[in-house]
């Protein structure tokens, strides 16, 4: 995670999960916590970027175990001190472009709204540093925003290489410039050709959320 974005995450983990409460997105967050559910369910799960843990408790209950990792001790801080029902949910500090080795190899990868913030160079990379850690024939999950006039932060400017950034204000009054991309469906698809001939991508009218399993 870029130096910027790691210092605009720890100024706003307090703020965090706000934009889950924008009213015209409820039913489909409602969609993915429960698809996030069902794909999930009895998997031993690697989550990365993962925040609050918003999504974590969407997929713990029916998951066999979370592995949940953010770089951000602020936000972890908060994910922690929620009421966890199981013991089957631990959080570490870890990057999530260089994940530490882990005592055991995952079922399931999971990230909710990471891949917008990964330069489209880094795809790659990110994609096969993560897949290392997961056992042959994992399922890999991503969520995150689709771009909806109105409702999305408009874009500040597109950078050379395609990458797309917003201006976001906190709280405090501090002013970010962030990188956030929105990729299209073919965009899906073209960054993992060389993974999967088929990813299922669902498409709601504020998210997508791809799933694919990996060789």
């Amino acid at each position: 995670m870029s130096s910027d974005l790691l210092a605009y995450y720890q100024q706003r983990a307090a703020e965090y999960e706000r934009i889950y409460t924008k009213p015209e997105r409820q039913s489909d967050l409602a969609t993915l916590r429960s698809l996030l559910r069902d794909q999930l369910r009895n998997h031993r799960v690697l989550e990365v970027s993962c925040g609050t843990g918003y999504w974590t408790a969407a997929f713990a209950p029916a998951a066999l175990s979370v592995t949940a990792c953010d770089l951000s001790p602020e936000v972890l801080a908060i994910a922690r001190a929620k009421d966890w029902p199981s013991a089957n949910v631990e959080f570490s500090q870890a990057d999530s472009y260089d994940l530490p080795a882990f005592d055991r190899k995952f079922s399931a990868a999971f990230a909710g709204f990471w891949w917008s913030h990964v330069p489209r160079q880094r795809l790659p990379a990110f994609l096969s540093g993560l897949h290392a850690k997961l056992q042959p024939g994992a399922t890999v999950i991503f969520i995150d925003n689709r771009f909806v006039p109105g409702s999305s932060t408009p874009i500040s400017h597109t950078s050379p290489d395609g990458d797309a950034y917003q201006l976001r204000r906190l709280d405090d009054g501090s002013t970010h410039e962030i990188l956030k991309n929105f990729p299209s469906e073919s965009d899906l698809r073209h960054t993992l050709s060389t993974i999967t001939p088929s990813p299922e991508i669902t498409l709601t009218d504020y998210f997508w959320l791809l799933r694919y399993t990996i060789p």
